[in-house]
């Protein structure tokens, strides 16, 4: 609880991932990916619950077994790759206060594909939550400039042209290019408004807790491998 808000986790880690199969059970450290999360929720002291969405129930065996709750299980409807995040943080918020009849003003998601989060990332969002009365608030990353959409190229039918015509020509340097930032699912909070009644991540006013360190949200192979390497790299510096 944070300042007499009651506070939910949920960890949306359904069973049907397509690019890494069981990817939610995928080890990072030796340790599943939805087990990483329950290693570090348990020590943010402003979460009151934190619950496992999944249809799968190897998933919710390793959940429990790092002090995640698992008391229901998602319903086939919305277990599929097409299904939004609303539909899902909406199902376990009522679900949840069905079974331990408390009443929740805030849900906290929280991807297993972000093995790099801390609990730090995790309460200053929920924080600037409540403190700046907000809607919502996400955590994000700077974009890389090769990234930036006045650097990206189509290439369609053997031709080559820019993505934004009209005004990728003008940039001649990198500086010139205005900062963007991407989500890197390391934590939403949302209020139960928000989440209900508006049928919203974002709401009317959201804000955003920029973490500098580097985050990798992973989809593919690759994404664990550079997890991998960039833990070596942690653990090689704290030695």
């Amino acid at each position: 609880m944070y300042k007499n808000k009651r506070i939910l986790a949920v960890v949306p880690a359904r069973g049907g991932s397509k690019g890494i199969k069981l990817k939610n059970l995928r080890p990072v450290s030796g340790i599943p990916m939805v087990g990483l999360v329950g290693d570090v929720a348990k020590s943010i002291s402003e979460i009151d619950r934190i619950v496992v969405s999944t249809d799968h129930e190897e998933i919710a065996k390793v959940a429990q077994e790092h002090d995640i709750d698992a008391p229901f299980r998602r319903p086939e409807d919305i277990s599929g790759d097409r299904i939004g995040d609303i539909d899902v943080l909406t199902h376990a918020l009522k679900a949840s206060e069905e079974d331990d009849g408390q009443y929740y003003d805030i849900v906290v998601m929280l991807q297993p594909t972000s093995p790099l989060r801390q609990a730090s990332h995790v309460s200053d969002t929920i924080c600037k939550l409540v403190d700046d009365n907000l809607d919502a608030v996400w955590t994000i990353s700077e974009s890389d400039s090769k990234a930036h959409p006045l650097k990206q190229l189509t290439f369609e039918e053997g031709e080559l042209g820019y993505y934004d015509k009209e005004n990728a020509g003008k940039i001649i340097a990198r500086q010139q290019l205005k900062p963007l930032y991407y989500r890197n699912g390391v934590a939403y909070a949302i209020t139960r408004e928000c989440l209900l009644d508006d049928q919203s991540l974002m709401g009317g006013k959201t804000g955003a807790v920029l973490i500098n360190e580097p985050m990798v949200s992973i989809d593919t192979e690759w994404d664990i491998a550079l997890v991998e390497f960039i833990l070596s790299q942690q653990k090689d510096k704290a030695a």
